[in-house]
């Protein structure tokens, strides 16, 4: 399989998961603004929203969706606990919080990338990170991860997405359980080789 990434992107969540699970990956690096991977060919023809990831399950079959790929290595898996079995109240609430994070997370932290964002807009924006922060402090009170006591595959995609924190400097220290969240998922042997792999440390 390979995963089509882009250094710090949402992809890393993917390239997380694959290592905790096990699971060989080639990586394909691509550059977003011009749509092309690093050999050179048309990231368009590999996935027509011209975003990362994209995983390349076999030749002509690209899953897109970073939730959707995250689950789909997991379940290749199903030994590694990254993903609670299919049909259960659990995999649904799995999938509640994968949608927090893709719909509220990541919409919002991911928009202090857009260089337009200055004065009142960005003062807005943050007012809101730092509300949607607040509720993931929340679903954190008392977890060492989102489902509880075990890592699963929405860990990788938070801390993904709160990386980003880091990289635009918000600090999110007021937020404890969040803070401490982050260090904990980071200390993670295959997030830890997921970020040195991608050129981020770690």
């Amino acid at each position: 399989m390979k995963l089509y990434y882009s250094p710090a992107a949402c992809s890393l969540s993917p390239h997380i998961v694959a290592l905790e699970a096990g699971i060989p990956l080639e990586l394909v690096k691509v550059n977003i603004p011009a749509k092309k991977t690093e050999a050179g060919a048309d990231f368009w023809a590999i996935n027509p929203r011209g975003y990362v990831p994209a995983l390349e399950i076999s030749e002509g079959n690209v899953l897109t969706e970073g939730p959707a790929i995250v689950q789909y290595l997991a379940d290749q898996k199903p030994e590694s606990g990254l993903a609670p079995k299919n049909g259960t109240m659990e995999r649904y609430r799995l999938q509640e919080a994968l949608n927090f994070v893709t719909s509220e997370l990541h919409k919002s932290i991911g928009a202090l990338f857009n260089p337009a964002m200055k004065g009142e807009w960005l003062d807005n924006q943050l007012a809101l990170i730092d509300r949607r922060l607040g509720a993931l402090d929340k679903m954190l009170a008392g977890k060492a991860y989102l489902m509880g006591d075990h890592f699963t595959v929405v860990d990788a995609y938070a801390y993904t997405v709160l990386n980003w924190t880091r990289i635009k400097k918000v600090d999110i220290s007021k937020h404890g359980n969040v803070a401490a969240y982050f260090t904990r998922v980071g200390e993670r042997p295959g997030v830890k080789e997921a970020m040195k792999a991608e050129g981020l440390g770690g």
